[in-house]
């Protein structure tokens, strides 16, 4: 990831950095960011990377016995709402990293010339449903840079310039209208590919 791309979605700097540097991070911050804050689910990568110290890659955590890392992930603070079943699911997206991707990460979206093929991809990752994907996609474009053919139609409605997702975090105030879409779209009851302004 290129030193110029800005992804402040949490309100720790090293964090951030983190999830711009870090391919794993990113993914994995993407997993956890459900039925907690955003920030709280992007900045857990970090917070596991210090724990794991230089075992964070995909092939050392998919190597561990998936109950160690759930020891890890319930260690205070506990880094998501739900530290067990969130941990298991990180083992199988690295499960998943080794064993189609030789553990990076980045091969899932390098060289990717087909939109449609680049959600497919990312859709196929274990805990990845269907609106995870596309924003996950929306933020590799957004965010990095990543934009294949068609990403656009493959991701809609979160290819738009409508501030709904964690792919739109540009900034500070980025993330305040992300919050406050979300706060919308909750107390309407649609979910974030239903509602529009």
């Amino acid at each position: 990831m290129a030193s110029r791309v800005s992804f402040p979605i949490t309100n720790d700097d090293e964090a951030n950095a983190f999830l711009v540097s870090e391919p794993l991070a990113l993914v994995l911050g993407m997993l956890l960011d459900q039925q907690v804050p955003m920030e709280w689910a992007f900045r857990a990568p970090h917070t596991l990377s210090q724990r794991l110290g230089p075992r964070f890659n995909a092939t050392d955590i998919a190597a561990m016995d998936p109950e160690d890392l759930v020891a890890v992930f319930c260690e205070k603070p506990a880094l998501h709402r739900y530290p067990a079943a969130m941990a298991r699911r990180a083992h199988a997206v690295c499960e998943h990293l080794v064993e189609n991707y030789q553990g990076d990460p980045r091969r899932i979206w390098n060289r990717v010339t087909d939109g449609h093929e680049l959600y497919r991809r990312v859709n196929a990752i274990p805990g990845f449903g269907e609106e995870k994907a596309k924003i996950f996609v929306a933020l590799l474009a957004k965010r990095f840079g990543r934009t294949p053919e068609g990403w656009r139609e493959a991701v809609a409605p979160f290819g738009d310039d409508q501030p709904r997702s964690a792919a739109d975090v540009s900034s500070r105030e980025a993330f305040s209208a992300v919050r406050a879409w979300k706060k919308a779209q909750k107390a309407a009851g649609r979910s974030k590919a239903e509602f529009s302004m």
